[in-house]
């Protein structure tokens, strides 16, 4: 039998950390990517040593590594979309930034990882002032959450009315084309919900809520979907609406594993089927 060979695949690039426990970073975005029928490539910025439990040891690989494999993938392959996740330090934000601008890269989806969902510092201040004067102007959306909002906004944030008003001076202050502030980490009717501002429509946007204790990934899930939607294709505004859909869904058919916070079931189509449940249970 002859291979068929399919050709003019969307491409996207992940440019963030390795998760050994395979949740989050570069393990969830190529899960994301292939969901969507995108091929995905990466750049790896750190490893890590991390499970359901947390994270035991962040190594970093240095800003020439991280630009070499940039640079390998966009002059041969090719990108439609790219994203960041956790950049960890200042010279490899701004070498990320530096080849985001100098090969062209289009799409860019910025995943600011500054601050975790329970308001814990992950990067320096000079690493989040380089990601705030160098990447995120070049991005085509950000996904802050609520404490990496904050910080961009310089505003507290307890409410949707706070949420939508970090979102317009992260937009005014910060150039990016569309600010997307995450309500996962915020409490009672503002939880889950998201603020959309693209410097002329400001919009809520909410999906059904789901309960459960394994989430983790989600936020990795959320931009690599974004980005995905936009390497085939779409507006700004349809790739986060599907996006978030995408998420809700994998919520739902989160992976009870480990001792501490399951992934989100990414493929769940597959983990619907009967086959795929209860494997070494």
């Amino acid at each position: 039998m002859n291979a068929e060979t399919i050709s003019r695949v969307p491409v996207a690039l992940t440019i963030a950390g390795s998760d050994s426990g395979g949740g989050a970073g570069i393990q969830a975005d190529l899960r994301t990517f292939a969901f969507y029928c995108v091929h995905g490539t990466s750049a790896i910025t750190c490893v890590t040593a991390q499970n359901t439990l947390g994270v035991a040891r962040v190594d970093a690989m240095s800003p020439e590594a991280v630009a070499a494999q940039i640079q390998a993938v966009v002059e041969d392959i090719g990108v439609q979309a790219a994203k960041t996740g956790m950049l960890l330090n200042q010279g490899i934000i701004a070498t990320v930034a530096q080849q985001v601008e100098a090969l062209g890269i289009n799409n860019l989806v910025v995943d600011p990882v500054m601050v975790s969902r329970t308001g814990a510092q992950l990067i320096d201040d000079d690493a989040i002032k380089t990601l705030r004067q160098q990447l995120i102007p070049l991005a085509a959306i950000i996904t802050p959450n609520r404490y990496e909002a904050q910080i961009l906004s310089g505003l507290p944030i307890n409410t949707l009315d706070d949420m939508r008003a970090a979102a317009q001076v992260i937009h005014r202050n910060l150039k990016a084309k569309a600010v997307l502030v995450k309500g996962g980490g915020m409490q009672g009717n503002a939880r889950g919900v998201d603020i959309w501002f693209d410097g002329q429509h400001l919009e809520t946007l909410t999906t059904k809520q789901v309960d459960t204790k394994n989430t983790h990934g989600t936020g990795c899930t959320l931009s690599a979907a974004i980005a995905s939607n936009l390497a085939k294709g779409q507006n700004l505004h349809q790739a986060v609406t599907q996006a978030k859909e995408y998420v809700t869904t994998a919520l739902t058919y989160s992976l009870d594993i480990g001792q501490g916070q399951g992934p989100v079931g990414h493929f769940f189509p597959l983990l619907q089927n009967e086959g795929c449940r209860g494997v070494g249970v």
